[in-house]
């Protein structure tokens, strides 16, 4: 997908302050911690065409006014992920900026996930 310069710049800016994982950290991080959040930031028809197993869904549209009310501690451990990994440095930026302190973006997004054979599932 090409991005428009003023969306790219917003990322690039916001980038050096997000933690970046790949897949495979993601994996381990979620092994080692079960109470570990893996959080879909796309728009809803995106979550319904298909999304990890296990993830929860919070598009990015509601994520600054629903975040607290849905993982009201700020120690959770939340890996975001997007379509391909651009979206999710934006949201991990905005919660860090709420006060979240272990937030991550996972590199990839979803196109990641597939290429990588991650469990997936389609609606609810």
């Amino acid at each position: 997908m090409d991005h428009s310069p003023g969306f790219l710049k917003l990322v690039n800016e916001a980038r050096p302050h997000v933690n970046e994982i790949s897949i495979e950290q993601a994996r381990a991080r979620l092994a080692a911690n079960p109470k570990a959040i893996l959080l879909d930031v796309r728009e809803d028809h995106e979550w319904q065409s298909g999304h990890a197993t296990e993830a929860i869904h919070l598009g990015k549209g509601i994520l600054e006014r629903d975040l607290e009310a849905r993982f009201p501690d700020p120690n959770t451990e939340i890996i975001m992920y997007c379509g391909g990994g651009y979206r999710s440095v934006l949201t991990a930026d905005a919660a860090q900026r709420m006060g979240y302190r272990n937030v991550y973006s996972l590199i990839g997004g979803y196109k990641g996930l597939v290429a990588s054979q991650w469990p997936l599932k389609r609606g609810n």
